[in-house]
């Protein structure tokens, strides 16, 4: 199956299936499994052979969903977790102790940098911050502590691009984990791991479900590595329910054309606004005027679904914009099918002061759009009527 087409992995591979031959795999609502007898409980709980004790641990569900992930993004295994936070969380606790630092990105989503500030320095772990358009902050900012470079590729909500093999050929030399939040670009777009990433994670949440129904993180990497995450998750208990798996490995079969319209409809929305007298700025990777454009281009398949902008005229004027939008949702979400409009400065980043918001480009005018699958002549319409 690995020498399959994308799309063809993403529909075809699928649990095994039972004697009912289902042409669709079940859901395995069960949190606990039976053993043949005491010999093969034995041999189960101490690893001897392959099974399922229990659903914290495994399900035939979140099985299907980690192969199937791994196979679309190039990891030999995963683990999955009950949201992208818990992901990230998980993936910087298994690695991380006291007295180690982690080399992270600036810009990064608001919860992501909520843990490397207030909840990771109570446990002696610290952090510094570098521009993803800086190359040379990235190779100061390494310290003989450092154990970690996090870096969310394209980022939340300026859409700042860094060159991940440059990225993943620093760590390696400084022998550092390179862990890529790969959520905006889905394994569809991007493939860090290939570019020489160790672990790449997903908010299953966003565009993997794609239909803003649930919750969902993921974690790619090598079965070494996986492993180690797998000892911390299993007592830690961040488990995604089966439900939740089977809903997000059924939404895969549609990722690939879901993400080609997403991204055609962006980019078309994008073109718009960069020619609109009220926009200030407008960051999309596939604009020849973003920053990082060739960048993008060498590693992006397509420049994704996120569009975002800033509008002359400062918070009032992005308010009334957003008041002013008809068909556009106002959520703090994104990656649905239904497009979605975004403030940052009062919700998803709020809790960045002002200069912390200044110095990752999020104005007070600053405002994302997830665009979604409705027809761009609706999408360009309602924009055009509430910038108007």
């Amino acid at each position: 199956m690995s020498e399959e087409n994308f799309e063809t992995i993403a529909i075809r591979l699928q649990a095994e299936r039972s004697q009912y031959k289902e042409h669709s795999v079940p859901l395995y609502l069960t949190s606990s499994y039976k053993f043949d007898d005491a010999e093969d409980m034995r041999a189960l709980f101490a690893a001897e052979k392959e099974g399922n004790v229990y659903s914290r641990y495994a399900n035939p569900n979140t099985s299907e969903l980690i192969e199937k992930m791994a196979a679309l993004e190039g990891a030999e295994t995963g683990w999955v977790t009950a949201t992208g936070m818990a992901a990230i969380f998980t993936t910087k606790a298994t690695f991380l102790q006291n007295g180690h630092h982690v080399l992270s990105s600036r810009a990064v989503f608001g919860s992501t940098h909520q843990l490397l500030t207030g909840i990771f320095p109570k446990w002696g772990i610290n952090y510094s911050y570098a521009d993803l358009d800086k190359p040379q902050q990235w190779i100061d900012g390494i310290k003989e502590n450092t154990k970690m470079i996090f870096v969310e590729t394209p980022s939340n909500p300026g859409i700042d691009i860094i060159d991940l093999k440059w990225l993943a050929d620093l760590a390696k030399e400084n022998n550092l984990l390179l862990v890529v939040d790969n959520c905006f670009a889905t394994p569809y777009l991007q493939q860090p791991l290939k570019l020489g990433a160790d672990i790449s994670i997903h908010s299953a949440t966003k565009y993997i479900d794609g239909q803003g129904r649930t919750l969902g993180g993921i974690i790619l990497g090598s079965a070494e590595l996986i492993k180690q995450i797998e000892g911390f998750a299993r007592h830690s208990g961040p488990a995604m329910s089966p439900f939740n798996a089977w809903l997000l490995s059924k939404s895969l079969e549609t990722l690939a054309v879901r993400m080609d319209r997403h991204c055609e409809n962006a980019l078309k929305v994008a073109t718009f606004l960069e020619s609109h007298s009220s926009v200030k700025k407008v960051m999309y990777p596939f604009l020849e005027s973003h920053p990082q454009y060739e960048i993008a281009k060498r590693q992006m398949k397509q420049g994704g679904g996120i569009v975002t902008f800033v509008i002359e005229g400062g918070v009032q004027a992005a308010a009334s914009f957003m008041d002013r939008l008809k068909m556009f949702s106002i959520s703090a979400n994104l990656g649905d099918t239904r497009s979605i409009a975004t403030h940052p400065a009062t919700s998803t980043h709020s809790k960045l002061t002002e200069e912390q918001r200044l110095e990752v480009g999020i104005e007070q005018g600053t405002i994302r759009l997830s665009i979604g699958l409705e027809h761009i002549d609706d999408i360009l319409k309602d924009v055009k009527q509430a910038l108007s």
